[in-house]
């Protein structure tokens, strides 16, 4: 679920908890689901804080203003991202890239590696 509702409004009521029992990551900040593992379509991106995830889909966040930013591969119109739990800052989302060779980022989430932790759900038998 992405949602445009301000960044710096109170979403905090409006964090739903779901994908129970998988692999996920959680916000860093305040445990809010932001998206299942499955959901990863590379490692090997940067975001502005270091190394990030491109993911096919993010839930509990909210867009930001969308702007044209440089980054390494060119231009791309992109809109920050806010998690609805605690309004950090944890990545962007791709609206358009200039670049044909950058058109497959269109629609998906640039998760920042140091704004999320990876949840494993594992269970241990008795």
């Amino acid at each position: 679920m992405t949602s445009t509702i301000s960044p710096s409004s109170d979403t905090r009521s409006q964090v739903i908890s779901t994908y129970h029992d998988h692999p996920r990551f959680i916000c860093v900040s305040c445990s809010a689901v932001l998206a299942l593992q499955d959901e990863v379509i590379s490692k090997s991106f940067s975001g502005r804080e270091g190394r990030g995830f491109l993911m096919h889909s993010a839930t509990n966040v909210k867009l930001g203003k969308k702007e044209d930013r440089p980054l390494l591969t060119g231009v791309h119109t992109v809109a920050d991202i806010f998690c609805m739990g605690c309004n950090d800052r944890v990545g962007w989302y791709y609206h358009k890239a200039a670049d044909l060779s950058q058109k497959y980022k269109e629609g998906k989430y640039l998760l920042e590696r140091e704004k999320i932790v990876k949840e494993n759900n594992w269970k241990l038998d008795q």
